[in-house]
């Protein structure tokens, strides 16, 4: 039972102990009877007869408790009986809240919910001073919260749940100091959460879920120390979940979900929390590992961090988590053994991860835990699921019908093959012939119909000539995928076949609830926020969706759904809500005709002993020797990347036109490209010229395809015909931070504080994922701003992980090639080749002075010594006035206490001494003010006189007043050089001759 349920009864048997013990009055106040009935008028309630008080046939009430008028008639020195309480809950009242409601001075319960009320809130309720209780849940209400319900000082509930109001939340709510119960999902809430709300310190239940609420989850949730129940789902706010909620020690239930934005951010500490029940943290934009701490919290009963980034392996200890009874890890990068005993006792989900999982395990077999694609050594899902069932297919199809959750039926002389069996919280589902399966993820929270809705029948009335179609669904809590296998490639149209029949079609609160969806095929989203009744014109009404020229790769079509939090969820009752599908029905564009089944075989049979002998005379004259062992070599590697024909590619490129080059790298030229898709591309063409073989091709694929993270670039591919080798690269529209920042004039881009700030943090993060986070341990060698990244939204991605090496265990000193940019080396690296990840740490360091600065690190001019940020900065640091490395072209629009932190950072990063530079999860936290950046202590042995300082800072006053062409600047090196520029010793061009070894040994 709900903290509000709860709340309610016990005021009401209050009431009615007061109101049963009092003798002085036995009838009700007139002007109340007439308020009444004006009251009943407008709810549109007929039945309220009048004829008797309201007040007198108090045996009645214990029975009527929760659908009746309560009274008190032992109201001190009065005579008469006054309403306390009105409660008329599922009655499907269509009328509109009444005004009148004030004209009872000693109400304190408002219980209207599960109605057919329409119209406003009216703001004369906010006369009511005695008020404790309004819940307004389930109706039609609209317009936004008036402002005068913050009047109500009083008020410890106040419940607008699954409405259609509007605008934004009222601040003046923060002035309900005594409220404890405040739900306002499902509506169309929009603008931030206001910061007044952080007054609310005696709330214990919050709920904002399916808004359209902007801005970030806010810090001042950690006053709220008496919260236990705190819902946050498909609310529009943008993650990461704050590390403040850690202080919410008296959580029961935290439900967060579908999180805006793309910044990430590890598990918040949690271990304090120990009354915790239900934890739902999903699509929350979390990384990092999984917390040994966990298996302590004894009291979990549910754990969802599906569709996060969390990586590393599940702990052993977790084999003992006996407590919990539904565990939901989908869609995760987690590695390494399943926990044995997982299954036994709870439903676990782990489909769609990397785990280690032998041959013949029980992948596919259904029961508690859903394994499915979980592997990364069986990728091929087709092939996975025909071993597990032992099938063997003659030939291909080229069609798939399924009646979703329904029995076998034949509609307009097509055959649509049954789908009855039960699902459940963890299913992974093969039909007998094994030529489809389906996949559904997730329990439904708070269920009256505890694991009976997931094959639903209809309760509206049918009447589309195939409703055998329609009668019974599939639904899922959070994501139902279907898959079709033995699919012959190629294109295909897709008909998704829906109609809602959870709901009716009638005037009451049972045909208020909205389902909303989102729908994907082949993993990419086709649409968002899918309402079937709505599409359909209304519920029990179909609606087919089709979709045209959808590529089947692999033999193996995927349709998912997928549920982000929004819609109602207790409409007409709980756990009605998710995902729902009728029917699927999908046939090739290209499918044989005119000839029958035997001749086909015979056909295809033929025609590939062809090509067999065909492709065996020309390997034995070895003319594919080079092409198929480099096949044979990039087969056999882990790839989570797609592989692109060379006709593709010329397609996109306009055969590698001119017009489309955007840089050149050390290994050949990158071109923008645009798929036929839509897709925007870079592809980086490895030149006859490059030192890099087809090994160390493959190798760099195989390391790049297993980093993803939303601040490294992303590999869409490869190619691999011939000669040609080439990556396929996501394209950033704004190109480099380099240019940004300091890049010939016209191309520059004004970058405020808040952006600044941004970038640099973002780097961080992509960093501290390859130093700490990955699988592999990353170190980049050659983090500069021409290798950082800009997107649409300004958000940084690091480039070029092309000389990106492996740093295996403790093997530190690598003895390969220097390969990095003069500039931004840590100088035991350009001295000594010593590598760790401290390198990366010290080229950070420069890139947050450029970022700060707005200059480039190093920039000369003919006949001059070349001109060093990091030296200058240095003097500065000295004369104790660091604020004179700032751009001046962010004027005083900025954080002084963020610009200090970021140059301090900056300081501690490049650091002469490598051990004493901090890790990139620690600068993290430095740059985000959660930590305290320590003092720096230079320990440069060079130090400048005040004539050198002064001719440094009148260069940078000159380059930014004057405008320095661009044979004066490193300007003209990065137009050319573009974003997509790979690090090769052209890069010593750009800086004076002088930065060899000997440098670094004058400088340190």
């Amino acid at each position: 039972m709900s903290t509000s349920s709860q709340f309610h009864i016990l005021s009401l048997i209050a009431i009615l102990f007061v109101s049963l013990t009092a003798f002085a009055a036995t009838t009700i106040h007139p002007d109340e009877k007439k308020a009444l009935e004006d009251i009943g008028n407008s709810l549109g309630k007929k039945d309220w007869n009048f004829d008797t008080d309201p007040c007198s046939n108090k045996p009645n009430w214990i029975t009527k408790l929760e659908n009746n008028v309560t009274c008190n008639c032992s109201v001190a020195g009065d005579n008469f009986c006054h309403v306390v309480a009105i409660t008329l809950k599922e009655q499907n009242l269509p009328g509109t809240l009444p005004p009148e409601l004030n004209r009872l001075p000693y109400l304190q319960i408002i219980d209207l919910s599960r109605n057919y009320l329409n119209g406003t809130i009216p703001k004369e309720w906010g006369s009511m001073t005695n008020l404790l209780n309004i819940t307004l849940s389930s109706n039609r209400l609209t317009g936004s919260i008036p402002a005068e319900i913050a009047n109500i000082s009083t008020l410890i509930q106040l419940d607008l749940t699954a409405n259609q109001m509007s605008g934004n939340i009222p601040p003046e709510l923060g002035s309900l100091t005594q409220i404890r119960t405040l739900q306002l999902s499902s509506n169309n809430f929009t603008r931030q959460l206001p910061a007044t709300l952080a007054k609310l310190t005696s709330l214990q239940d919050f709920r904002i879920a399916d808004n359209q609420l902007s801005g970030k989850i806010p810090g001042f949730i950690q006053n709220w120390i008496n919260i236990n129940t705190l819902v946050i789902q498909g609310s529009g706010l943008s993650g990461p979940v704050p590390s403040e909620i850690s202080l919410l020690r008296n959580l029961v239930e935290l439900r967060i979900s579908d999180l805006n934005g793309s910044e990430y951010a590890p598990l918040p500490q949690l271990q304090n929390m120990t009354l915790l029940n239900r934890l739902i943290l999903r699509n929350c934009n979390i990384n990092g590992k999984l917390p040994e701490y966990i298996v302590k919290m004894t009291t979990l009963k549910h754990i969802d961090l599906s569709f996060n980034r969390l990586s590393g392996i599940i702990p052993r200890t977790y084999a003992d988590m006996s407590n919990a009874n539904y565990i939901f890890l989908t869609g995760n990068l987690l590695t390494g053994p399943v926990p044995p005993v997982w299954g036994k006792n709870s439903d676990v989900d782990l489909s769609y991860n990397n785990f280690s999982i032998s041959q013949g395990s029980q992948i596919c077999q259904g029961g508690k835990v859903n394994l499915f694609s979980t592997s990364s050594a069986h990728n091929d899902i087709g092939d996975l699921c025909f071993e597990c069932r032992k099938r063997e297919f003659l030939r291909d199809s080229y069609s798939l019908h399924i009646n979703c959750g329904g029995n076998q039926v034949t509609v307009n002389r097509t055959s649509y093959v049954g789908d009855s069996d039960s699902s459940g919280p963890a299913r992974f589902d093969i039909s007998p012939t094994g030529s489809w399966a389906f996949s559904s993820t997730g329990q439904f929270v708070d269920s009256d119909l505890l694991g009976k809705t997931f094959s639903p029948q209809s309760i509206s009335k049918l009447t589309m000539v195939d409703s055998e179609l329609y009668t019974n669904a599939r639904v899922s809590p959070i994501s139902l995928t279907y898959y079709g296998f033995c699919l012959a490639n190629g294109s295909y149209t897709v008909n998704l076949h829906f109609a809602e029949i959870m709901f009716t079609d009638d005037q009451t609160y049972s045909s208020l609830g909205r389902r909303v969806f989102d729908i994907y095929l082949q993993g990419k989203q086709v649409q968002k926020d899918f309402n079937i009744a709505e599409e359909a014109g209304g519920v029990g009404k179909k609606v087919v969706k089709l979709f045209k020229d959808v590529a089947v790769t692999s033999n193996t079509l995927e349709i998912r759904l997928y549920w982000a939090g929004k819609g109602t969820e207790y409409l007409p009752n709980k756990s009605v809500y998710g995902p729902l599908i009728s029917a699927i029905s999908v046939e090739s564009d290209s499918a044989p005709g005119g000839i029958s089944t035997e001749v086909f075989a015979g056909i295809v049979v033929a025609a590939t002993v062809t090509i067999i002998l065909l492709f065996g005379i020309l390997w034995w004259k070895g003319c594919f020797e080079k092409k198929n062992s480099l096949a044979r070599e990039l087969k056999n590697l882990d790839l989570q990347t797609g592989l692109f024909t060379l006709r593709q590619i010329r397609a996109a490129t306009n055969n590698f036109d001119i017009s489309n080059k955007i840089g050149e790298g050390g290994f050949g030229p990158v071109y923008k490209g645009c798929l036929t898709n839509g897709t925007l591309i870079a592809v980086k063409q490895l030149s006859s010229k490059s030192k890099q073989g087809n090994r160390e091709f493959l190798n760099e694929i195989g390391m790049i395809s297993a980093l993803q993270h939303p601040y490294l670039v992303k590999l869409h591919g490869c190619c691999v015909e011939g000669d040609q080798l080439l990556l396929i690269y996501e394209y950033l529209e704004n190109n480099s931070l380099a240019r940004a920042l300091f890049g010939p004039e016209e191309h520059q881009i004004k970058l405020d504080w808040s952006t600044r700030k941004k970038i640099c943090v973002g780097i961080a993060r992509g960093l501290a994922y390859l130093h700490e986070e990955s699988r592999l341990k990353v170190v980049h060698r050659d983090i500069k701003a021409t290798n950082v990244l800009l997107d649409t939204d300004l958000n940084p991605k690091i480039s070029d992980f092309g000389l990106a090496k492996l740093d295996e265990e403790d093997n530190t000193h690598i003895s390969t090639r220097i390969a990095g940019t003069y500039g931004y080396m840590a100088p035991e690296y350009a001295m000594h080749g010593y590598l760790t990840d401290k390198a990366d740490v010290y080229s950070f360091g420069i890139v947050a002075l450029e970022i700060v600065s707005g200059r480039s690190n190093t920039m000369y001019r003919a006949m001059e010594e070349a001109f060093y940020l990091l030296d200058w900065a240095h003097l500065l640091k000295e004369r104790g006035d660091l604020m004179e490395l700032v751009d001046r072209r962010l004027g005083s629009d900025f954080n002084k206490k963020e610009i200090m932190a970021m140059i301090n950072v900056a300081l501690l990063c490049t650091n002469a001494t490598s051990n004493l530079r901090p890790s990139m999860s620690s600068v993290v936290c430095m740059l985000e003010l959660r930590t305290e950046v320590p003092e720096f202590v230079s320990d440069s042995s060079e130090v400048m006189d005040e004539k050198k300082m002064e001719s440094m800072r009148q260069h940078c006053y000159q380059m930014e007043e004057n405008k320095v062409s661009k044979s004066q600047t490193q300007s003209e090196s990065l137009s050319n050089d573009g974003p997509w520029t790979a690090t090769s010793s052209s890069a010593l061009d750009l800086y004076p001759v002088h930065l060899d070894s000997s440098y670094w040994e004058k400088r340190y």
